[in-house]
């Protein structure tokens, strides 16, 4: 209890709350009994406007401040309730849009409500594992045969150099005469398949990483040419343990399980639901119509079924 009293957000909600009735007090026209027109705040929305607030300024708001939210709020409101008067909300595309998302936030905020148990997420985890896999990683160095220069030749000739390097390690001298200068690196330290593949080709990193570490292999076809390859390592590979990404398995979790409870909402909602679509007779141009250039057999059957 002593705590929450010297809580400085109780302080400022109170504060706040006496702001508001002060200035209720000074702009009341005088009728005392409550009308369609009047404001009325909770005190959850008092502290709505001190969260907002803090969490954009990083410190509470002094007494003008909160009075200026707080007449920026009234305003909303006002402005909000007369705007539904005269039916600005309707045949409105932004408003449809905004308030099909509202729903779809509700939908989702129920299942975000419950906590996963470690259970749950282990067991999510054996089930997706490949979601958070981390991709082999590549140390390899290499030999490169231009097809600019040697035409149909560069793969027959790096298959001869293949012969002559047999046994050799990376490092040999023989090797950098017999090849051609490219234009990037020799050698390449603890590259992903993704990474490889962006500067090489997907056909030139899926073979590499089959390539058994420790010796000259090849010929191995990139979008640049033939290369000799030179694999020095390889790190296989995993699926991270549990403790290692908990938070980001929760994450994941609950991304799935708002998906669900929104796929769910949705379906049951459209259940109650026809939907019809204008009839366009064969023959009618498509702008007569007024339904544009849709499929004859939609149009025809206008009537869908739920």
């Amino acid at each position: 209890m002593k705590r929450l009293i010297q809580e400085p957000l109780l302080h400022f909600i109170i504060l706040g709350v006496a702001l508001f009735v002060g200035y209720s007090v000074l702009q009341r026209d005088g009728a005392g009994d409550a009308s369609p027109k009047d404001v009325r705040l909770t005190l959850d929305d008092l502290a709505q406007l001190t969260i907002v607030f803090e969490s954009r300024w990083r410190r509470l708001p002094n007494a003008d401040e909160f009075k200026a939210l707080l007449e920026e709020r009234v305003r909303e409101d006002i402005l909000y309730r007369e705007a539904l008067a005269l039916g600005l909300d309707k045949d409105d595309t932004i408003v449809r849009r905004r308030m099909a998302q509202k729903m779809k936030f509700l939908a989702e905020d129920m299942a975000a409500a419950r906590e996963p148990t470690p259970e749950e997420l282990r067991s999510w985890l054996a089930k997706n594992g490949e979601v958070f896999a981390v991709p082999a990683r590549v140390s390899f160095g290499h030999l490169y045969f231009s097809t600019d220069q040697r035409r149909e030749q560069a793969q027959d000739d790096a298959a001869k150099v293949l012969t002559e390097l047999a046994g050799e390690p990376q490092s040999t001298k023989l090797a950098a005469p017999l090849s051609d200068p490219f234009m990037f690196k020799d050698y390449y330290a603890d590259r992903a398949q993704a990474e490889i593949a962006r500067e090489f080709g997907s056909d030139f990193a899926q073979a590499i990483v089959k390539l058994t570490p420790g010796s000259w292999q090849g010929p191995v076809k990139s979008g640049f040419g033939w290369h000799l390859v030179f694999v020095s390592s390889v790190v296989p590979g995993r699926v991270p343990a549990f403790e290692e990404i908990e938070s980001d398995v929760k994450t994941a979790w609950l991304a799935e399980r708002k998906e669900e409870a929104w796929r769910k909402t949705y379906d049951e909602l459209r259940a109650k639901y026809r939907i019809f679509l204008p009839v366009a007779p064969d023959s009618a141009p498509a702008a007569a119509s007024g339904v544009g250039r849709l499929p004859g057999a939609l149009v025809r059957n206008s009537g869908m079924s739920n």
